[in-house]
Formats: C-alpha cells, sequence, structure tokens
C-alpha cells in the first residue's frame, strides 16, 4: 500500500502525534519518554509561548491505516527577522517532530511539509528543529548508544539517510561534550582558578532563588549580548522566559547556577541542571500510578550521575579577552565541586555547542571533555 500524508485535524489526530514515538522507540533502550502532558503542552497554541509568534501544521503518514510517521512544518516568525548571515532570515521555515518507520513515508511526510511551507511564501527550510530553535534542535547522528540528558533528543540512526535522500544538506552542528567531573583540573588550569579567586574586581555568586523572576533577567541580558551574532540565535520573548523558568523552577538549585561580577557588574552566568532524565525515563511518560510519588522525592533532594549544563555566556566585549576563560573556568569549577559533594554526581555534559564556537569547545577541551553527541541541522531550498 503507498503511503498518505494527511495534516492533523481534531484531538484523535493530536493524539496520535503524540503517541507514535511510543511505537518507534519501543525497543530502543536509549529513549527517554516526556511527559505526556509537557508533549501535549508543546505542540498546543495556548500551552507554548512559541506560538505567539509562530505558525505550524502537523502532518500523519498512513499507509493501509496504520501511522507509519509524522512531522511538524512550522514558521517562526521571529528567525525571520534574524540576518542571512545567521542562518534563518526571510523565507525560512522548519520541519521538527520527525519519526517515521520507514523511507518512504519519510520522504512522503517531509514532501509535505515543504508544500504547506511553500504555500506559506517559504523559499528555504531548516530541519529537524523541533520546535524552537531552544527547545531540540538537529537531528542525532552521533551518540545514539547512550541516553540523552534532559532537554535533549533522541532520533533513530536511520533518519539520517532519509534525510539526505530528500535533498537536504549539512549547514550546521551541534555538539555535547562528555566530563568526568570526579577529576580535579590540571594544575595550570588550577593557578588560572585560583588567580581568579584573588582578583578583588571578581565576584563569582550563586543565584538568589527568593529573587527568580530578576536572576532570570540578570541571566537573559547576559545570554543576549553574549549569543546574540551566533549562527541560528531567535530573540526569546518574555512570555518564553516565564513559561521555561517555571517549567524548570522545581530542578533549579543556587549552588548550581552561577554569575560572575567583574567591578560589580555581571557580566558571565553558568546553568547547570541535575539529569532528570535519569528519573524519568524509567516512568515511560506517565506519572500514574506512583511515578509522581518518585518524582516528588528525587526533587527533595536528587542524586543523579550526570549534571548537564544547557546555557553558559560571557558578555560580548570580554568574549576575547583572557578574563572570559578565567571566569569559564571558575564557574566550571565551582559547580563541579558542588555537584559532585551534593548531588553525587560522576559526569558532566555541556552543550550544546556550535561547531564554529571556537570560544567554547577551546574550554570544554581544555577541561578535559570530549564530545559525546553531535546533533545535525539540515537545510533545503524549496
Amino acid at each position: 500500500m503507498s503511503v498518505e500524508v494527511t495534516p492533523v485535524l481534531g484531538k484523535a489526530d493530536r493524539k496520535i502525534f503524540l503517541d507514535l514515538p511510543w511505537s518507534i522507540y519501543r525497543n530502543d533502550p536509549n529513549w527517554v519518554a516526556p511527559l505526556r502532558g509537557e508533549a501535549r503542552d508543546l505542540i498546543t497554541p495556548g500551552g507554548n509561548p512559541f506560538f505567539s509568534h509562530a505558525d505550524a501544521q502537523y502532518f500523519l503518514a498512513r499507509r493501509d491505516g496504520q501511522v507509519v510517521g509524522r512531522v511538524s512544518a512550522h514558521i517562526d516568525h521571529l528567525a525571520l527577522t534574524v540576518p542571512p548571515k545567521q542562518g534563518m532570515g526571510p523565507g525560512t521555515g522548519f520541519f521538527g517532530l520527525f519519526e517515521a518507520a520507514d523511507e518512504e513515508s519519510s520522504l512522503a511526510l517531509i514532501a509535505a511539509a515543504e508544500d504547506w511551507l511553500r504555500g506559506k511564501g517559504m523559499t528555504r527550510v531548516l530541519g529537524p528543529v523541533s520546535l524552537s530553535i531552544w527547545e531540540e534542535p538537529g537531528l542525532l547522528i552521533k551518540g545514539h548508544d547512550h541516553p540523552p540528558t534532559v532537554m535533549m533528543g533522541h532520533d533513530s540512526a536511520a533518519y539520517r539517510p532519509w534525510i539526505v535522500a530528500a535533498g537536504y544538506e549539512p549547514v550546521k552542528q551541534l555538539k555535547t561534550w562528555d566530563l568526568d567531573i570526579t577529576r580535579s583540573f590540571s594544575p595550570l588550569l588550577q593557578r588560572v582558578i585560583d588567580s581568579g579567586h584573588r582578583n578583588p574586581r571578581i565576584r563569582v555568586r550563586q543565584v538568589d532563588k527568593s529573587r527568580f523572576e530578576d536572576e532570570a533577567a540578570i541571566i537573559m541580558a547576559i545570554l543576549n549580548d553574549a549569543w546574540g551574532r551566533n549562527w541560528g540565535f531567535v530573540p526569546i520573548t518574555d512570555e518564553e522566559v516565564a513559561f521555561t523558568g517555571k517549567k524548570l523552577k522545581p530542578i533549579v538549585f543556587e549552588d548550581l547556577i552561577l554569575i560572575a561580577e567583574v567591578d560589580g557588574e555581571p557580566v558571565a552566568f553558568m546553568m547547570t541542571l541535575p539529569d532528570l532524565n535519569e528519573v524519568l525515563k524509567p516512568l515511560r511518560g506517565s506519572l500514574l500510578p506512583f511515578g509522581w510519588a518518585r518524582l516528588l522525592l528525587w526533587l527533595r533532594r536528587p542524586k543523579v550521575r550526570t549534571m548537564r549544563v544547557p546555557l553558559m555566556g560571557v558578555v560580548r566585549r570580554l568574549q576575547s579577552s583572557r578574563m572570559a576563560s578565567q571566569l569559564a573556568f571558575m564557574m566550571i569549577d565551582q559547580i563541579r565541586q558542588a555537584s559532585v559533594r551534593n548531588y553525587g554526581a560522576t559526569r558532566g555534559e555541556i552543550g550544546w555547542i556550535l561547531d564554529d564556537n571556537q570560544g567554547m569547545n577551546a574550554i570544554a577541551e581544555a577541561i578535559g571533555s570530549k564530545v559525546n553527541k553531535v546533533y545535525q541541522i539540515y537545510a533545503k531550498s524549496l
């Protein structure tokens, strides 16, 4: 039977769309199921503030009445305003939330997404990006042999040749770096760190969770300045900051998020999260009947193997200076020690980091990290 692709219409189709990954990855020991409520909010206008500046259409592929794939086609209107030299800009749409049982269904799904984007006036497509660049961008092409950390994606290894067969070319890689945090840094790096602590101009402090909104505003100001010219940077709205902050607040711990000040001015930050996926993985996406109790107990005093550093930044005016690296090493070492001492962690994962971000990749290498996962973003002209 040939593949039929139809748009998602109504609650029944949405449920099928959301449930499909449980079928695709039923035999994959490294897939981590999202909580079903969060997966539903992700694709729902009103549940995800991304849709205040984005439009999306979802599609399902069926063969002989059986669902064999899904995909989203979406337009981020803020991404349309980004300068083309930063990877997006006018005419750029996206496909994402891509899952398929075979190559035939994958090609049909991607073609349907392209047709929808073409009909909306788009001339170029990037993917997979699910849904915002700040959520799960890129296709996993290295690191299928271990589970993803919190807020990172996991994809079938079969998808890479299927996307290439649809006419897509690699445009950007995102890397994550694995670090043994039980080991101290080299004597040279430790001297750099100790020198920073002796410098009266430098203060590295923990965030104050009782001032959550104020601290978030400081971090966002540094982030926008530090990342504003990076490939793929799309401004984050205040609503998205509040939405993400509310979602992450239960796993925000003061000793894992640092702000560095120079002469009293906040100039750098480092955010670290305990790997929530370690407790979510056995739940298979459901908090019932007893998953909620397990999760609540874990949140009260989390013990994890892995810490993830999803965000880190230094203001642009310092990025080429020696102090930028010094601040980074100081924050990494302080959080490394807290992670081992207070949470029992043994490894860290830094990223994602753009493949051409020489400064951050050099810092990751200097502390002894190794690339453990690579995510690929592809592009195609329409």
